[in-house]
């Protein structure tokens, strides 16, 4: 009984010792159980509007992690959880279960400091909307298909001579057309690109994140490819 005690008095310690360390930024990897990256799996702790995106190389960054958060990691349609305890960094190796999930400490991504973040962090995105909402628009221009449907984005002109601008960000610039991404590379334009393959829309109006590309905010489509 003692014994007991001993090992709860010490756990709650450790949880009051994890409660109280400053939040650092938090670089981490993504992997199969075969060691190969996994690209566009969300992952957040407290809430699902603040995440981090994995690149194509599997890695990500967050920037208010403590040592007894539990990591959220959304991929597809599955939901799987990681608990930190205590890491600094992290490399996940992800199965189909649970229960086989790995996950380690790795010293050499906690030296890089906002090396992840500043690029992955994603805290503003605004708006939602999946393809199978785009395709019941009946249009077959991805554009066309988003009028109407963004709050603050607005589209003037029909296909081929389309103006768009969003409402909310804080740019001087002439030119308040929003960058264009396509699974995290900027791209001119959507053109080209088949709405049969879209997974899913978001809109952000402070898209930092993209540099002065971002500075009208910005429209982020990912393919189903992607996955």
């Amino acid at each position: 009984m003692k014994r007991l005690i001993s090992i709860v008095a010490t756990l709650v310690w450790v949880a009051i010792g994890w409660a109280q360390q400053p939040k650092l930024p938090f670089n981490g990897e993504l992997l199969d159980g075969n060691g190969k990256p996994i690209r566009s799996a969300r992952i957040y702790t407290a809430s699902a509007k603040d995440y981090a995106l994995t690149d194509r190389s599997g890695r990500f960054g967050l920037s208010d992690v403590q040592g007894g958060d539990t990591l959220h990691i959304q991929l597809k349609k599955q939901l799987y959880t990681v608990p930190v305890e205590g890491k600094q960094s992290i490399r996940i190796f992800l199965s189909d279960l649970q229960s086989e999930i790995k996950s380690e400490e790795v010293p050499e991504f906690v030296s890089l400091g906002y090396g992840f973040v500043s690029r992955r962090e994603r805290t503003n995105a605004t708006n939602y909307i999946s393809g199978d909402d785009l395709r019941k628009s009946g249009y077959t221009n991805i554009i066309e298909a988003l009028q109407g449907r963004i709050p603050g984005l607005d589209i003037v002109g029909s296909h081929g001579q389309m103006q768009m601008s969003m409402r909310g960000t804080r740019s001087f610039k002439a030119d308040s057309t929003p960058a264009f991404v396509v699974d995290g590379v900027i791209v001119p334009s959507f053109e080209g690109i088949n709405i049969n393959d879209v997974d899913y829309i978001e809109v952000m109006k402070e898209a930092t994140v993209y540099g002065s590309n971002g500075a009208n905010g910005a429209i982020l489509l990912h393919t189903k490819m992607a996955r």
